[in-house]
């Protein structure tokens, strides 16, 4: 083999190892956070009855779910309820601000 071929079949080699890299690296270093999207604007499950995607009908809908990088779910500044009770992010699906 000559050595383009070996340049060029080693340059390939490493792109290869670079693009799953990136690519698992990427998928996880994101969770599922719920409680923290705008109504229509959560990337996926809002609660019986919806479909996916930007579905949420209520802002910080607590059982619609947007990604978001992993470890920041519970320091993401939110509103506090009408109430003044503080709103967090969370791991799980929460029972607060869900559609009447």
């Amino acid at each position: 083999m000559s050595n383009s071929m070996k340049t060029v079949a080693l340059l390939g080699a490493v792109a290869a190892a670079m693009a799953t890299q990136t690519g698992g690296v990427s998928a996880a270093t994101k969770e599922k956070c719920y409680g923290i999207s705008l109504a229509g604007e959560n990337s996926c499950k809002a609660g019986e009855g919806t479909t996916c995607a930007g579905t949420s009908t209520v802002d910080y809908q607590g059982n619609a779910w947007t990604l978001v990088d992993a470890g920041t779910c519970t320091e993401i500044e939110l509103p506090a309820m009408a109430d003044g009770t503080p709103r967090e992010g969370s791991l799980d699906e929460l029972n607060r601000d869900l559609p009447a």
